[in-house]
């Protein structure tokens, strides 16, 4: 992994049946304004998990200039999304939860029950951080958590992704690609009991194994300030058997559909996953034959692993990417060290393509 730069968490894909609405619900309560690209296109290198078949799809990458990763919004365009064929409870196998920083809880939690929002009383973790659970109009579930770490002051309540709560079957096997392939290579706590702050969850009343993990060093890469360090929860729980959040569904169907690194040496990274037994599922590069993958406004390399359990995870080698729009800057990524983090001023000017309501 030496060759290897981990800049943090890129984005959260989440599957939507109106691209334009949840991104609007987005922008108002989670300051996601910054649109980095839109596309309508076919995804046709995903067929391990869009039925064998070619899929038609429209897409928004947002971010929050406070800091963190963003959403990809995505929305298929000629089927219809589906839902889990039943209610999620923690500890079900993928993706349950996003977790989303906030600087103030108690301000943010006050502004949304002002809002109406669907909001859960707030509680204290087993690491003595505040936080509380969102769910948004489309069933998808944030854990807002009380952070340190920013990017700039964009003065919103919120900032953006953080990292997730997943749900696993085995924590030890688990850790071999959170902590060793991914960095998260810090545990905070590792506890098996009954949680008071997960009550409020469906299925939160189990005994869960929970393990949070964290990054031990800061993220470099041209990104790494932006994007941040993070967090990942593992949950396994006891005393039932877990189910597959996506089982018999398809990648970009309702929910959280993938988590996405981005990262600069794919090559190399190949390498390390196939080494430790999690060989890309799904690599644009090879499929490309080394040539970028164009995403309209951005361009690269992408890949996918499944974890242990088959929740998806995504690697982007950023080549380009639209700084400023309207004057037509976009920045070429290739020609820079790949560690080296941008300056500020430059992400700060990717603020000119903010979308106002």
């Amino acid at each position: 992994m030496d060759k290897v730069v981990i800049s943090g968490i890129q984005q959260l894909g989440i599957g939507v049946q109106n691209v334009a609405a949840a991104w609007k619900w987005y922008r108002k309560y989670l300051g996601m304004d910054i649109k980095v690209f839109e596309e309508s296109a076919t995804a046709s290198l995903m067929l391990p998990y869009t039925g064998g078949m070619p899929q038609k799809r429209h897409a928004i990458l947002a971010l929050n200039l406070s800091g963190g990763g963003g959403f990809e919004i995505w929305q298929y365009t000629d089927r219809i999304p589906q839902p889990p064929k039943f209610t999620p409870s923690l500890g079900d196998l993928g993706i349950f939860a996003a977790k989303i920083k906030a600087r103030d809880v108690a301000k943010t939690h006050a502004y949304f029950t002002e809002e109406k929002l669907t909001v859960s009383a707030i509680h204290l973790g087993p690491d003595g951080r505040s936080h509380f659970f969102l769910t948004d109009p489309f069933n998808n579930i944030f854990q807002v958590i009380e952070s340190q770490n920013w990017f700039s002051n964009e003065k919103k309540n919120t900032g953006s992704v953080y990292g997730v709560m997943i749900g696993v079957a085995d924590i030890e096997k688990s850790m071999k690609v959170y902590s060793e392939i991914l960095g998260y290579d810090k545990i905070i706590c590792d506890t098996t009991a009954t949680f008071s702050d997960l009550m409020p969850l469906s299925g939160g009343d189990a005994t869960f194994r929970r393990v949070m993990l964290k990054n031990s060093k800061p993220r470099a890469g041209a990104f790494g300030r932006l994007f941040g360090d993070s967090e990942i929860e593992l949950f396994q729980v006891e005393g039932r058997q877990p189910r597959k959040i996506y089982d018999g569904r398809f990648w970009g169907d309702l929910g959280f559909i993938h988590l996405c690194y981005d990262i600069q040496g794919m090559e190399a990274l190949n390498a390390a996953c196939a080494k430790r037994g999690f060989p890309f599922t799904v690599d644009s590069f090879a499929d490309h034959k080394g040539n970028s993958f164009d995403m309209g406004e951005a361009a690269g390399h992408f890949s996918y692993i499944e974890d242990p359990d088959g929740t998806l995870i995504e690697f982007v080698e950023t080549h380009k990417v639209p700084i400023l729009k309207k004057l037509g800057w976009y920045l070429n990524l290739r020609k820079r060290n790949p560690a080296k983090p941008l300056p500020n001023w430059i992400i700060k000017a990717m603020g000119m393509n903010r979308e106002k309501d």
